[in-house]
């Protein structure tokens, strides 16, 4: 186990710069998930770190090691493909061994391992099947399990769970989140579902662009996004964004309404509302004129428009919800659940 240092990191492909100038320090058994769109750079800066792609400039530490040099082989790190990668004619225990054979390692120590990350992976049964001969869940175990078996300082996982359906990836989040933590292994993960990131990491990097929007906890990156990217990436529903002017009573909506505000400096602002954090007031200054109903069972979720607008505009409510399009529902908002950005930066602007 280890830390990891990543110090003014890029990466280019001849003229073109991907990634630019990340920062980050993982500590020794963190959970860390890199996030963000499809082309953002997070399986490169992954791969970087693995030591499968080259680094431009700047500087990766594994432990006290500068790694930037090292063959992967020598960089004591374990890495779980999105593809399993496992050779179809040899069987599980073949699998998850070879990379120990390599090693050359006794047999003795190699059979101990891999029976015990077997054991805490629930494959034992099926060490003797081949990968053909598993579904897609137990081949994603066998994958974990050859990595468990090189016993790494640190875990990549390169969107491991994109191939599984939905229930499926909820499962095995979950199981790989409990071995993470049962094992206390350094681990970077990598995946474009904010969900799944919010449910694993201890800490979000949010790439957009190859910059590196915000680096917290979910629950900063959600409570506080540092971004308008960030504040409409995390959060499922998405922000609702309205343009808004500032004044010593609030925020003037584009319908000319007020809402109470935090005070700040500039004029116009954008303002950011989460669709859960809209509640159903009869005296309440939104009104959303609904084009149509998700009813999800616990919530449902009414889209539509800023009343008298074509701004679009989503609210999250408790229970069932039949309406019909062009109903006008009102809601308010308290203060405290107010995002401001700044309309030209797009950064969060404080109070």
């Amino acid at each position: 186990m280890a830390e990891i240092h990543l110090t003014d990191l890029t990466k280019s492909y001849g003229p073109t710069e991907v990634l630019h100038h990340v920062e980050g320090a993982i500590k020794d058994g963190e959970f860390i998930v890199i996030v963000g769109p499809s082309g953002c750079g997070k399986s490169t800066l992954l791969r970087m770190v693995a030591g499968l792609e080259s680094v431009t400039s700047g500087e990766i530490r594994i432990g006290d090691r500068r790694v930037n040099e090292l063959e992967p082989s020598a960089r004591d790190i374990a890495m779980v493909f999105q593809n399993y990668a496992l050779y179809p004619h040899m069987s599980v225990r073949e699998n998850m061994a070879y990379g120990l054979k390599i090693r050359k390692l006794a047999k003795a120590e190699i059979n101990r391992r891999v029976e015990e990350a077997a054991d805490i992976l629930e494959i034992g049964p099926y060490l003797d099947r081949k990968p053909r001969q598993l579904s897609g869940g137990q081949r994603q175990r066998v994958a974990m399990g050859r990595a468990i078996v090189r016993d790494p300082q640190v875990f990549l996982f390169d969107e491991p769970l994109s191939n599984l359906d939905a229930k499926l990836r909820v499962q095995m989040r979950l199981e790989i989140r409990k071995l993470q933590q049962r094992l206390g292994v350094t681990s970077i993960y990598v995946t474009h579902d904010q969900v799944e990131a919010m449910t694993l990491g201890d800490r979000l990097m949010v790439l957009n662009g190859g910059y590196v929007e915000q680096f917290g906890t979910p629950i900063e990156l959600y409570d506080r996004p540092a971004s308008v990217f960030v504040a409409g990436f995390i959060g499922s529903p998405a922000m609702n964004f309205l343009p808004a002017t500032t004044g010593p009573d609030g925020v003037t909506l584009p319908t000319g309404g007020t809402i109470a505000a935090p005070q700040v400096q500039l004029d116009s602002v954008l303002l950011g509302i989460r669709p859960e954090h809209l509640l159903p007031d009869e005296a309440g200054e939104i009104t959303i004129v609904v084009d149509m109903v998700e009813q999800l069972g616990a919530n449902s979720l009414l889209h539509g428009t800023l009343g008298g607008t074509d701004h679009a505009m989503v609210a999250s409510v408790a229970g069932h919800v039949s309406a019909a399009r062009g109903a006008q529902y009102r809601f308010s908002v308290a203060p405290e659940q107010l995002h401001l950005f700044d309309p030209k930066t797009q950064k969060r602007l404080d109070a």
